[in-house]
């Protein structure tokens, strides 16, 4: 609980104040939106004073929802993109073809249409398309400053994305080729899963990104970015891939996952997470409905997945299928 100063204008003073998590409701365009705000009670009276950054700090988490709900981009993805391209916010609108200050009013949190999210989404989550874009409208630029500045950023993302564009994004578009209806909820824990196994198997992680113990269970917060707009429902899956790229042992990981547990829904394997060591070590004694970054240590992932490996006898990786059945009965 916070304490600070305010203006109450039953004691008619500057007093203390005390900060309450409550559950509120708001209606925008027709709709009611449910969302965890704050609100503030004199220390004196209890009557409710008002507290102009817990009214900002509402109205965002109400924003925050609605965004949410009808695949809006965040607006902290909003904000990043000039520091991620390295360019103003004036010169993106232009680069877009935008108004002027159109994307500094995004920048400010006024809400994009869903034409724009999209456009703005891609850019965050894709380099590659936001470099076609610089070069193609770089003429609506004002200055060769500007569009050399950025050339430089994203160039320099695109070199990352290729040194780190790893084995996790290569496992993704396997999955999504293999998969016909695979949700970002489910695709999360298939990645899960495979480093898990993967580590059983053959005692090394496949991927170096960490995840995350999410309310949902294990996240790598890259993957749900770039694919939250999908929400509830399947990715798009892709067309063509070619496994060769695999080595035998890791596709047979791969496609054991596939068969024994991505036929299982989202939301099932949530419930198989919720009842296994690393999500429930990392967050302790975190209600199951608070939100957080912890890390699951990889440690924690290997320890767990050989121990799992070791008690169903697993001698090679069609065996997970067992583990996901008893998973499926006793979850």
């Amino acid at each position: 609980m916070t304490t600070n100063k305010t203006f109450c204008e039953v004691c008619r003073n500057d007093v203390d104040y005390t900060i309450n998590t409550i559950p509120l409701t708001a209606t925008i365009k027709g709709k009611e939106y449910h969302y965890t705000g704050k609100e503030a009670h004199c220390s004196e009276c209890g009557s409710l004073v008002f507290v102009a950054e817990l009214n900002d700090s509402n109205l965002k988490a109400l924003y925050d929802v609605y965004r949410e709900e009808n695949g809006i981009v965040s607006l902290e993805i909003i904000q990043s993109i000039p520091k991620k391209y390295a360019i103003g916010k004036r010169p993106l609108s232009l680069l877009l073809g935008w108004g002027e200050h159109t994307f500094s009013r995004y920048c400010d949190g006024d809400i994009p249409t869903k034409q724009y999210s999209d456009i703005l989404t891609r850019i965050y989550n894709e380099p590659e398309f936001y470099s076609e874009l610089l070069e193609l409208n770089k003429d609506n630029l004002k200055s060769a400053h500007s569009y050399e500045k950025s050339r430089k950023a994203v160039d320099a993302q695109l070199a990352q994305t290729e040194l780190t564009d790893s084995k996790i994004n290569s496992v993704i578009q396997y999955l999504l080729n293999q998969c016909e209806d695979i949700t970002p909820l489910a695709l999360q824990k298939a990645l899960y899963y495979i480093q898990g196994f993967y580590y059983a198997f053959y005692e090394t992680f496949l991927f170096s990104e960490d995840c995350q113990a999410w309310v949902h269970g294990p996240v790598y917060k890259d993957v749900y970015l770039r694919y939250r707009n999908y929400r509830f429902d399947p990715i798009s899956t892709s067309t063509t891939f070619d496994a060769s790229i695999f080595s035998a042992g890791e596709k047979a990981i791969y496609d054991s996952v596939i068969n024994s547990i991505c036929c299982y829904s989202g939301k099932i394997l949530e419930r198989f997470t919720h009842n296994e060591t690393p999500w429930l070590t990392t967050r302790g004694e975190l209600p199951i409905t608070a939100p957080t970054d912890y890390i699951i240590k990889k440690s924690l992932i290997g320890d767990y997945f050989a121990a799992v490996k070791e008690k169903y006898k697993m001698v090679n990786p069609s065996d997970i299928k067992e583990y996901a059945q008893d998973m499926f009965l006793h979850s």
